[in-house]
């Protein structure tokens, strides 16, 4: 694309990529000066033009100009390159029904099953925590939610394959540092606020501020969906334009599940919409689960869905990878993986563990918490397994360049009459509690859900997934013991 049909009044050069990162080779690239928390961009800018950069776009004075280089000076080169990068890739946003999911908790879960309920019907995407998919792509994760130029490409590239709709993950942080600014959202999705990043938002006001910018940028042809029974969630849409639509247990709503069964391997509940009740069945287990589903039915139905087909088409939702993922390989107890790393996530996966173990087994928990991240929930997650578990297991998540032990002592201050042990290895410790395991026992394995990588002092490093270790653990050890002990 030419420069001039990007920006007014610029050269007619032909402009082949977008960059923000000046150490990346780019032929033809247009280079924009972003100011991050640890580096500003203005400082590059020679090192831009040597991998590439024809064009600069710059907010403050460059030490330097080039003669055989076009600048282009603007006031905010966050807010250009939202415009610019949309307009680069066509405005794909435009083009696909968007869901957006925002919330402490939920996000993946929710998003994955619109993509399944809406894939029902027409071709739709996903992007977040889990994956990149669309069609027959499935990507690795970038971030939760990608920046603005990968934003833009990934939405140009589901529409090149078809797809018509797409469910992604928000961010707090992605709201924050405005990467889906040029997004055009059709439904913005609440589903609860808890505690989490505040070593990024300092504050937990300034948390929620960064969540309810979603709402406040809707305007009166979009749609807001709200968990009215969590304690901000009347807040969250405070002053929003869009239709808002409600969905709870605890409260009157627009979308509210009551007669709730939880059983350990399906829930049946009864949906109230618009006074008309309706039976649903579903392979999703624990109460926050039910939540999510309401949010995805209440999304869908106000894009046009029909209501009764979106409720026949829930028994098809598949297992949300490392969401309350069962590991079922013939063993006589209970595996669960799950991505819980905030203590709402935790105590929520606890209370269910407690309402499907018997009282007389144990609930053995294997988690960490992520190393150079909110430090002040270690504690907390300490005191929530406590409460709930007979054995705690502490042991390595994203480390990074932190010591693992010292992270694992950060959450035993928490524990004060529960066994604990730290294991650093997490295969390690998660092979010491499939074999301690009993017959009816529920294991607990929290905190990265099917990752497939680790973050440690030497960067992103492969990681097999908890629950293929899992897996592997119970056929290696496991039922190898298991069949020696026969004779």
């Amino acid at each position: 694309m030419k420069l001039n049909q990007l920006i007014d009044g610029t050269p007619e050069i032909e402009i082949e990529h977008l960059a923000t990162d000046s150490r990346k080779k780019y032929k033809n690239s247009l280079f924009f000066c972003i100011k991050g928390l640890m580096h500003d961009g203005h400082r590059f800018v020679t090192m831009a033009i040597n991998n590439g950069a024809v064009a600069i776009v710059h907010s403050d004075e460059l030490a330097s100009y080039n003669p055989n280089v076009t600048y282009i000076r603007v006031k905010n080169t966050v807010k250009a390159l939202n415009m610019i990068a949309s307009r680069f890739y066509g405005h794909p946003s435009e083009k696909l029904t968007m869901y957006g999911v925002t919330g402490t908790n939920g996000k993946s879960s929710i998003a994955k099953m619109i993509k399944d309920l809406v894939g029902n019907v027409k071709p739709c995407g996903y992007i977040g925590t889990i994956a990149i998919e669309y069609g027959d792509v499935k990507l690795p994760p970038l971030l939760t939610t990608p920046d603005v130029i990968d934003i833009q490409r990934i939405l140009a590239d589901m529409n090149d394959a078809g797809m018509k709709a797409c469910a992604l993950e928000v961010s707090s942080i992605g709201l924050e540092q405005h990467r889906v600014d040029a997004v055009d959202f059709d439904v913005a999705i609440f589903t609860n606020f808890t505690h989490d990043h505040l070593d990024y938002h300092g504050t937990m006001e300034n948390y929620f501020d960064a969540k309810k910018v979603l709402f406040d940028n809707l305007t009166d042809r979009q749609i807001a969906v709200y968990n009215v029974d969590d304690p901000r969630g009347n807040d969250i849409v405070k002053g929003c334009k869009a239709h808002c639509f409600s969905y709870g247990i605890v409260n009157e709503a627009d979308y509210r599940a009551k007669n709730i069964h939880i059983l350990a391997d399906r829930t049946i509940f009864t949906l109230e919409v618009m006074r008309k009740e309706y039976r649903v069945e579903t392979n999703l287990i624990a109460m926050f689960n039910i939540y999510n589903l309401l949010a995805a039915i209440a999304a869908l139905h106000q894009t046009n869905y029909d209501l009764e087909q979106i409720i026949e088409a829930i028994p098809s939702i598949g297992q949300i990878d490392g969401r309350m993922e069962k590991v079922e390989e013939g063993q006589p107890f209970n595996i669960l993986v799950d991505f819980a790393h905030t203590p709402d996530g935790l105590k929520q996966i606890f209370e269910f563990a407690a309402k499907i173990t018997p009282v007389d087994r144990r609930i053995i928990a294997v988690f960490g918490s992520a190393g150079k991240r909110d430090t002040k929930k270690r504690p907390i997650f300490g005191q929530l397994a406590d409460r709930y578990c007979d054995m705690i297991i502490l042991t390595e998540d994203d480390p990074r360049d932190e010591n693992p032990i010292d992270i694992a002592q950060d959450i035993a201050q928490g524990i004060s009459k529960t066994n604990y042990i730290i294991i650093e290895s997490r295969y390690d410790a998660i092979r010491q509690a499939i074999e301690m395991a009993n017959v009816q026992d529920t294991i607990l394995i929290l905190g990265k859900g099917d990752e497939e990588f680790m973050y440690s002092e030497y960067g992103r490093e492969p990681w097999p997934g908890d629950q293929n270790v899992a897996k592997e653990i119970l056929h290696k050890y496991y039922f190898e013991n298991d069949d020696e002990n026969a004779y």
